[in-house]
């Protein structure tokens, strides 16, 4: 390949990270501007915003009446091991794991709780795993493998009538995505994916079985502080209205606010979906007539629209040793950032070595668009530099 003119265009807002995402478009710090900075969040009207980031969360969802959504530490990790640590270990257990995240949560399982009744059903990047699930026990699972651009086409796979609770991991779905309420008894996300949020706040959905499961059975282990949700046998409610375990950060808050107005203004769920998706196909017209890229998803009805992973599948650079490839995919990376068009689109470090672009709801199609002829230059530049490695 030549190495052409840089392109014309640019996109407008470079940030295609996968978390923390880009920021909804217009947003400005002055938005923040009413946060109860210097304030105690168990003071009324703080609380209050606590409270309205949980009940305008669920009415965007969709969430159904009778579960419950908390404000937990520490991101959607946080909220992942609050529910790992919690309710597992009352019967067995299965773990579906197809890309780094998934894989940490079998690691939990099998490594942490130790778990004598678990088994772990892997795939490797760009697949998924048999999607089987016995309904007398738990199961465990992200909705979209944010490092492999891998998610589920549906829970067709989960009983509706179950015994064990599907406990997921949705962080960069819950948003962007129709999650099956009925098939699901636990799902977790953070702020800072699909609304573009400030990190390190997680959010924790309930079912009413996993709310029985909560208040019916007691972990052998100790539980820390901040993954308890009962007291004296029964669910803290509290949580679930506002009163956060630990001190949230009311900037943050604020910030989450601010997605979820621009969120209801877009159209609401079905209006963030509609964005996300328009991403994913402008990415896909663009690798239909490309020839040196593919998805890393292997069957297209899996391919994400929120974390779009794309694989280098020239001749030349499928000839590379291991080191070689992931040099050359560091540089196009690398090159994006240095021209200012594409920032932290780099696969992620444990992924096979390629491109991630985020397609969330705040990132808009006319970025993508702009960014695609940047990729093929980039390539080139590439090419030009490591082709030589096997001619």
């Amino acid at each position: 390949m030549a190495i052409a003119a840089k392109p014309d265009l640019r996109p407008a807002n470079p940030r295609f990270s996968s978390g923390p995402c880009a920021k909804r478009p217009g947003w400005t710090l002055e938005v923040l501007s009413g946060a109860y900075l210097g304030r105690s969040h168990r003071a009324a009207a703080p609380k209050a915003r606590l409270a309205e980031v949980i009940e305008r969360s669920k009415a965007v969802l969709g969430m159904p009446a009778g579960w419950r959504l908390g404000i937990v530490p520490a991101s959607d990790t946080g909220a992942v091991e609050m529910a790992l640590w919690s309710l597992l270990g009352a019967r067995g257990v299965d773990v579906l794991a197809w890309e780094s995240f998934s894989g940490d949560w079998a690691t939990d399982v099998v490594k942490q709780l130790k778990l004598a009744d678990a088994r772990v059903i892997k795939a490797d990047y760009g697949r998924l795993p048999k999607l089987e699930a016995d309904g007398t026990r738990d199961l465990v699972f992200v909705w979209n493998g944010t490092t492999s651009g891998v998610r589920l086409p549906n829970a067709d796979f989960i009983p509706a009538e179950r015994e064990g609770l599907a406990i997921c991991d949705a962080t960069s779905a819950a948003f962007a995505m129709d999650l099956p309420w009925d098939k699901l008894d636990v799902v977790t996300w953070s702020w800072q994916k699909v609304l573009g949020g400030e990190a390190a706040h997680g959010m924790l959905a309930l079912s009413p079985r996993a709310v029985a499961r909560l208040e019916s059975y007691t972990p052998s282990w100790p539980l820390p502080k901040i993954f308890r949700m009962t007291k004296g046998g029964k669910l803290n409610e509290g949580i679930f209205r506002g009163e956060t375990i630990n001190t949230p950060s009311m900037l943050a808050v604020e910030d989450a606010v601010d997605g979820l107005t621009w969120a209801e203004g877009v159209g609401g769920l079905k209006g963030l979906i509609t964005r996300s998706e328009a991403n994913l196909a402008a990415v896909a017209a663009w690798v239909a007539r490309t020839p040196w890229v593919d998805f890393l998803a292997e069957d297209p009805a899996t391919r994400s629209c929120t974390s779009i992973c794309l694989k280098i599948v020239a001749p030349w650079f499928v000839a590379l040793d291991a080191e070689r490839q992931a040099a050359a995919a560091k540089k196009l990376a690398a090159l994006l950032e240095k021209e200012g068009v594409a920032l932290d689109a780099g696969a992620y470090r444990d992924a096979p070595p390629g491109l991630r672009i985020w397609g969330g709801a705040t990132v808009e199609t006319s970025d993508i668009e702009a960014l695609l002829p940047w990729l093929d230059w980039a390539f080139a530049s590439v090419e030009a530099e490591f082709a030589k490695v096997t001619a």
